[in-house]
């Protein structure tokens, strides 16, 4: 979704630099594509280029935690039981929200329970302007349905389509939230 978008922005004219992690996809015409191995890498370089943005749409979360302690070597197999330690990675879209000033933030919001409930929840702790519920259906396939629910006017219809489609759509509203600066 975030390279359909991507693209789309790019050929309406705006100027788009896509942050992601390691995927398969060819870069998108007119994009500048920076990648990113970790969490901590990606809040970085977002967080650079977040000063000299209008807008970010956050289309997809990092990994929410990352193992406390990163081995050298190969750990052997054993036969026990082992336990990894979980600590969290830093949540980007809610940092920016803190940040953003006049700025557009659109997040996204995949849930399996309580879908609007918890996009709602996470739409107003996170400080987006407006909040994209892609439900789990939507991943891996070029066909969706998403739901925008947006700060003071609430929810709109589901909309269904091609990824393409609804990447048009998360683009139009961008650009409408955009031009009330």
């Amino acid at each position: 979704m975030g390279y359909e978008i991507a693209s789309e922005a790019a050929s309406r004219g705006h100027d788009v630099v896509m942050v992601c992690g390691p995927v398969g996809l060819p870069e998108p015409h007119g994009v500048q594509v920076i990648h990113v191995v970790s969490a901590e890498e990606m809040f970085e370089v977002v967080l650079s280029l977040f000063d000299s943005c209008r807008a970010a749409i956050m289309t997809a979360a990092v990994c929410d935690y990352r193992p406390t302690r990163r081995l050298d070597h190969k750990l052997r197999k054993q036969n026990r039981v082992r336990t990894i330690h979980l600590q969290p990675t830093p949540d980007i879209c809610a940092h920016l929200g803190r940040i953003k000033g006049d700025r557009v933030l659109i997040g996204f919001a995949m849930e399996d329970q309580d879908h609007r409930a918890r996009a709602e929840e996470k739409l107003r702790r996170k400080r987006c302007d407006a909040i994209v519920l892609n439900g789990l259906g939507n991943v891996g396939g070029d066909s969706a349905e998403i739901e925008v629910f947006r700060a003071g006017t609430g929810w709109g219809d589901p909309i269904s389509g091609s990824k393409a489609e609804l990447a048009s759509v998360v683009v139009d509203l961008v650009e409408k939230l955009t031009s009330n600066d």
